[in-house]
C-alpha cells in the first residue's frame, strides 16, 4: 500500500524559514558568547559524546513510536511497524511548526492504510497530552533538589494524577460536551473542539493504556535529559542530574508555551539562563544548548525530512 503526500507551499516555507531562522539564531548565540570559546566547549564533548547524544535521541523517538503504535492499535488499526515507523518519523519534518501542529501530517500518510483523519488526529492529540504530562513530571523531579519545593512537587504530582484520572472518565467528558450549545463565540467553539477531540481519543485514555503511555513518555524524555546531563559533564560542568533534568524539561515547557516553531527561542533562552544562573560560563552554556538542540530537535527534523522525501514529492 503506497502513501501520497504533497508538502504544500506554506508547510514547505515553514520548514525552510524555521531552519534558516534557527541557523541564524544559533550563529548569533555563538558570536555573542565568543566563537572560539564555543568551539572549544564543543571539542570537549567530542564526536563520541555527540554520537551518544544522538543515540539517546533515537531511544526517545523509538519509545514515542511504541506509544504511537499503541494508540493506533487502540483504534483497531494494525499498521505494519516498518511503514508506520517511516510515517511517524516523517511527521518530525514539520515539528518546527507552532505547537508541533505540523506533525499531524501523519494523518495524511496513514489515510491509505485505512486510518480515518479524526482517529489519526485523536492519536496526535493524545500524544501531545502524554508529552505534556511527561515533561511536567520531569520538571517536578528536578525540583526535588530543593527541599522548600516539596509542597509544590506534591501539588504538581497531584494535578497530573487528577488530569490523568479525568481523561479516563469517558462519561464525564461526554456530559461536559453535551452541556455546551452548538453555537456560540470563538472561545466556546474552541472548548467544544477540545472536548470533541477528547471524546474521539477516549480509547487512548483507558486507565491501563494511559498509564503505559505516560511511562513511555517519561522514559523517552528522560533519555534526552540524560544526554543533556552527559553533555554538561563532558564539558566539565558540575551539574547534578536532577538539575540537568529540571533545566531540560523546563526548557521544553518554555518552548511549548511560547508557541514558536519547535519552541525555538524560548527553549534555548531558558536553557542558557538557567545554566548561567547555576554559575556556568556563558560560552559553555550556549555551547551545551546548541549541541543538545542539534542532537534532539534538529536531528529529528533531519530524520523526518529524509523519511518524508521517501514517502512523497514536495510541491512548493
Amino acid at each position: 500500500m503506497s502513501e501520497a503526500l504533497y508538502l504544500s507551499g506554506w508547510r514547505y516555507r515553514a520548514v525552510i524559514l524555521s531552519v534558516v531562522g534557527a541557523a541564524l539564531g544559533y550563529l548569533g548565540f555563538s558570536l555573542w558568547a565568543g566563537w572560539q570559546a564555543v568551539g572549544s566547549a564543543v571539542a570537549r564533548v567530542g564526536m563520541g559524546g555527540i554520537a551518544l547524544a544522538l543515540l539517546l535521541s533515537l531511544v526517545n523517538y523509538g519509545l514515542r513510536f511504541l506509544r504511537w503504535q499503541s494508540y493506533l492499535r487502540a483504534f483497531g488499526h494494525a499498521v505494519p511497524w516498518r511503514p508506520s515507523l517511516r510515517i511517524y518519523l516523517a511527521g518530525f519534518a514539520l515539528t518546527t511548526t507552532p505547537g508541533k501542529a505540523g506533525e499531524a501530517l501523519r494523518g495524511l500518510l496513514l489515510k491509505p492504510w485505512g486510518v480515518p483523519y479524526p482517529q489519526s488526529f485523536a492519536a496526535f492529540f493524545s500524544e501531545r497530552l502524554s508529552d505534556l504530562f511527561a515533561v511536567v513530571l520531569l520538571t517536578l523531579f528536578g525540583l526535588s533538589l530543593y527541599p522548600q519545593a516539596r509542597p509544590l512537587i506534591a501539588v504538581g504530582v497531584g494535578l497530573v494524577a487528577t488530569g490523568l484520572l479525568l481523561l479516563a472518565q469517558r462519561r464525564l467528558i461526554g456530559r461536559l460536551a453535551g452541556t455546551l450549545p452548538q453555537s456560540g463565540g470563538r472561545l466556546r467553539g474552541l472548548l467544544r473542539g477540545l472536548l470533541d477531540a477528547l471524546l474521539e481519543a477516549r480509547r487512548c485514555h483507558r486507565p491501563g493504556l494511559l498509564a503505559g503511555a505516560t511511562l513511555l513518555g517519561v522514559t523517552a524524555w528522560s533519555a534526552e535529559a540524560l544526554a543533556f546531563h552527559w553533555v554538561l559533564q563532558w564539558m566539565g560542568a558540575e551539574v547534578p542530574l536532577a538539575f540537568a533534568v529540571f533545566v531540560y524539561a523546563l526548557a521544553m515547557l518554555a518552548g511549548a508555551l511560547s508557541f514558536m516553531p519547535g519552541g525555538l527561542g524560548g527553549a534555548e533562552a531558558a536553557m542558557v539562563a538557567l545554566l548561567a544562573w547555576q554559575g556556568m560560563a556563558g560560552a559553555d552554556a550556549v555551547a551545551a544548548t546548541v549541541l543538545i538542540r542539534l542532537a534532539t530537535l534538529w536531528f529529528a527534523v533531519g530524520l523526518g525530512a529524509a523519511c518524508l522525501s521517501r514517502s512523497a514529492p514536495v510541491r512548493a
